[in-house]
């Protein structure tokens, strides 16, 4: 995941929390568009996206970065 600085850091945990979504060909196809345009996968962009809006909801319990 990208970090504040722009730098891609790795999950620290050996195993983490899987989770299957669908998503309509509405969402997907953009999403495709983003990952292929920043040369990732679809599953990071989700997971800077889901990143970015639990920080917004709760910004007290953002990720502490060390």
């Amino acid at each position: 995941m990208a970090s504040k600085s722009g730098k891609v850091t790795r999950m620290r945990t050996a195993s983490a929390p899987r989770a299957s979504v669908s998503f309509s060909p509405e969402l997907y196809r953009p999403l495709e568009a983003i990952a292929e345009q920043k040369k990732v996968s679809i599953a990071w962009v989700v997971r800077e996206a889901a990143e970015k809006y639990v920080e917004a909801q709760w910004p007290l319990f953002r990720q502490q970065q060390p």
